[in-house]
């Protein structure tokens, strides 16, 4: 309690990282970098109505708010969607900092700001979304300047996100689905009734992971949805152990996103510039194996980016004053 209060007098602002699945709440230091975080399953997904996500916020920070009620308090992802707290308009690619500051909303209760999304429109193609993810790119590029001339940065989730960095802006992304479609693979097709049997040991089988990765890597004129199929045909003819498909299936999606994601950061010719991972140390340790074993690429890994890009909104916005430099 006293390192909470010691962070409480020094934060400069209260971050909420508030995606469809869950709630991150943070004490966030001059520097960027959160001093205290808070976690919750209240995602965006499972509140309803004005009155209850104002009551959520208040059970994750009322505290904070209460003791330091000159803090700002401002929040990103799925609460600002138009099944959220509030519905704030996209902001359109090209974007920076300041754009994404000028788009944000205020809540009804005028307690808290949400950030807008990222929309990527207009180039002849379907549109790209994104909820959240923005405000990591700002965190990312906040915390490694280095990145902001050019970059490709590429955040592995649920709906992961390949976005094309220039002068400190997003010009364009592309989502893939990837998280969700192992989810529904798993869960909700023939695939998943071999990979419930037990597991041995429960560990990540690495080989059957980089087999998945290479198979996608080397899959020619064939397609992902056959190559798919050869998650149940390998467990059937007893040719991979039911232990290892679920990784193994893992691979193949991620080496089918990869396949796609490399060849578009070359069409943006960004393939020489910095690539960066950001997000969960988990699963960007499986994207990091992955482009290894798929071209020998090492991408620059960060985690957390969100509190440094709260930060560095809030101030764009004016919210909170930035710091004198040294």
């Amino acid at each position: 309690m006293v390192a909470e209060a010691q962070a409480l007098a020094s934060a400069r602002l209260i971050g909420i990282d508030w995606g469809s699945t869950g709630l991150r709440a943070f004490l966030i230091g001059a520097d960027g970098l959160a001093l205290v975080e808070r976690a919750t399953a209240q995602g965006a997904s499972t509140v309803s109505g004005a009155e209850a996500y104002a009551a959520v916020l208040d059970e994750a920070a009322g505290d904070w708010m209460r003791a330091r009620p000159e803090l700002p308090v401002l929040a990103c992802g799925m609460v600002g969607s138009q099944y959220g707290w509030v519905d704030v308009p996209y902001a359109t690619c090209p974007a920076d900092a300041q754009a994404l500051a000028a788009g944000m909303r205020g809540t009804p209760d005028g307690k808290a700001c949400i950030v807008p999304g990222l929309l990527k429109d207009g180039d002849g193609l379907p549109p790209d979304l994104m909820r959240g993810e923005e405000t990591q790119i700002v965190g990312a590029l906040q915390l490694r300047p280095e990145l902001r001339e050019q970059a490709c940065i590429v955040l592995p989730g649920t709906h992961s996100k390949w976005a094309q960095v220039r002068g400190g802006r997003v010009e364009r992304f592309a989502t893939h689905m990837t998280g969700e479609l192992y989810a529904v693979l798993r869960q909700h097709s023939v695939l998943g009734r071999l990979m419930q049997a037990p597991q041995d040991g429960g560990g990540f089988d690495e080989a059957a992971f980089c087999e998945g990765v290479e198979m996608a890597r080397d899959a020619g004129h064939l397609g992902m949805s056959h190559q798919i199929f050869s998650a149940r045909s390998l467990g059937v003819t007893g040719r991979m152990p039911s232990s290892a498909l679920a990784d193994y299936l893992s691979g193949l999606l991620i080496g089918h996103e990869l396949r796609a994601g490399l060849e578009w950061r070359a069409d943006a010719t960004l393939d020489h510039a910095p690539l960066a991972l950001v997000g969960s140390p988990a699963l960007c340790a499986r994207y990091q194996l992955a482009l290894q074993r798929y071209s020998g690429v090492r991408a620059l890994v960060l985690d957390n980016t969100a509190p440094a890009g709260l930060l560095c909104l809030a101030q764009a916005a004016g919210l909170v004053a930035k710091e004198n430099a040294a």
